[in-house]
């Protein structure tokens, strides 16, 4: 096989070429080596290749049959292997042990190959970062690649990968899916075991990959769902294989649509007509579409999401002393710094945490109820994404200081139509179904019922066969 060819399969049809023996698993590693030597230099999306990925363990079998795949350097552990976190704080940090979605990549057949940048601790929506650099674009290098997932969206939209591990606390799967033209699906809460992790925030925090079509985020639905033991969630489990979802008909829905900002940022004209073109088309599909006003307080959101920042940059002062250093300038980046000074000085008014988390849980409990009785009757959501197209870097950068915390906080969940339901437990997908006047990608949300992953992946089937977007490429693309 040729890099030419190679770049333009996604996961599955990668697997089924080994299976069929057209090509070998060691083959494709080879072919993803020579797409990060291509195309890496330019957009600092994979900040390790294994030396070894040509002996690294991985079933030859499963879902994947060996295709190339990376870890995102927050998240679960590999063994032996370095886990930086994008920060200084962690760095030289190896992990002691396989977490259960490393297994559980192997398993399915996945070869893991290196690590993708992220944000500090994953805690913006861009990655740019002291300790690795800038994740460039790869359909704009002076534009961002979005985070905290960034460098695993721009290492599987330039070719080096067909399907890379994500995560998404806030919209780090779906927001950089949506500016590099990808498929990013935040799965239910329980649907992929957190593995005993504190940092996923209960639940908040959900490991899964971003990909390029229906078919491969359905297929790594099915290797990666499932519960371990000690897990603090369990979900129902699905009546049949995801895949078989792809089969089955979609039936007539209920469709609350967004037309306006969850937020304080206005959505653009261009990203609106996207939802609209994509509300016209489900209509066309004979769903029923209903407009929905913002169905939570922006202003609550945002004292919540000071307030929890503020307790995990604290909850980093122990894990810093075990590494015999100091949670300072020297190791987090400015804004950080901020976030861990406003959790000091919450802490020291109520000097207690306790009355803090429980403000924290009620703050909760009220959005999750302000977003059920709002949209409720709906079957599906429909949403942008981001409300503007991917921006120039620096702009939503941890290195800002001049700037409060409170004001970062604003400006980085823009639309807000992403985070809340990190909150509310639901699923909710990124699909790459429209384009700006400068062939930027934009990407539409839809979101489904908690547990519902067979109607997202149904509906996406739907709008993918009505709106593809596979021949869309971007300006740096290997091969």
């Amino acid at each position: 096989m040729k890099l030419s060819e190679y770049v333009h399969f996604d996961a599955c049809e990668l697997a089924s070429l080994v299976k069929a023996k057209d090509v070998t698993a060691i083959e494709l590693s080879q072919l993803a080596y020579a797409a990060f030597n291509q195309v890496n230099p330019s957009i600092n999306a994979v900040i390790e290749f294994y030396d070894d990925f040509e002996t690294v363990e991985a079933a030859d079998s499963g879902h994947f049959q060996g295709v190339p795949f990376f870890r995102k350097d927050l998240g679960p552990g590999e063994a032996g292997r370095l886990q930086e976190k994008g920060s200084r704080l962690f760095r030289g940090y190896r992990s002691a042990a396989d977490g259960a979605f490393v297994k559980l990549a192997r398993r399915a057949g996945l070869r893991l190959m290196g690590r993708t940048a992220t944000s500090e601790l994953g805690m913006s929506g861009a990655t740019e970062t002291l300790l690795h650099g800038i994740t460039r674009n790869p359909w704009n290098l002076a534009l961002t690649a979005g985070g905290s997932s960034g460098g695993a969206a721009a290492a599987v939209a330039a070719g080096i990968t067909p399907i890379a591990h994500a995560s998404d606390g806030g919209g780090s799967i779906r927001g950089p899916a949506a500016w590099c033209g990808l498929v990013g699906l935040l799965p239910s809460r329980g649907r992929i075991s957190s593995d005993g992790n504190e940092d996923h925030a209960g639940g908040r925090v959900r490991d899964f990959v971003i990909c390029r079509s229906v078919r491969d985020m359905a297929a790594a639905l099915d290797a990666f769902s499932g519960p371990q033991p000690g897990d603090a969630f369990i979900i129902v489990q699905p009546e049949r294989p995801f895949l078989d979802e792809l089969d089955r008909s979609t039936g007539r829905l209920r469709v609350g649509v967004a037309r306006d900002t969850w937020g304080e940022l206005a959505v653009a004209p261009e990203v609106m007509q996207a939802v609209d073109d994509t509300a016209a088309l489900l209509a066309e599909m004979g769903h029923e579409i209903t407009e929905i006003a913002p169905p939570f307080n922006f202003e609550e959101f945002v004292t919540l999401a000071l307030s929890e920042a503020g307790a995990y940059m604290n909850g980093l002062e122990a894990a810093a002393r075990l590494r015999g250093r100091c949670v300072g300038a020297e190791y987090l980046e400015p804004l950080n710094l901020q976030y861990l000074e406003y959790g000091r000085n919450e802490l020291e008014v109520d000097g207690n945490a306790l009355p803090i988390l429980a403000r924290q849980e009620a703050a909760v409990r009220r959005l999750r109820l302000q977003v059920a009785e709002a949209t409720g009757a709906f079957d599906i959501l429909l949403t942008p994404s981001q409300p503007f197209v991917a921006h120039p870097h620096g702009v939503h950068s941890l290195l800002h200081t001049e700037s409060s915390v409170e004001e970062w906080t604003r400006r980085g969940y823009k639309g807000c139509h992403l985070p809340i339901f990190n909150i509310t437990g639901q699923p909710a997908v990124s699909l790459p179904l429209a384009e700006s006047v400068d062939g930027l990608p934009i990407g539409l949300q839809i979101v489904g019922r908690f547990g519902d992953e067979a109607t997202l992946i149904r509906v996406a089937r739907d709008l993918e066969e009505a709106r593809p977007w596979k021949h869309r490429k971007p300006q740096l693309f290997a091969g």
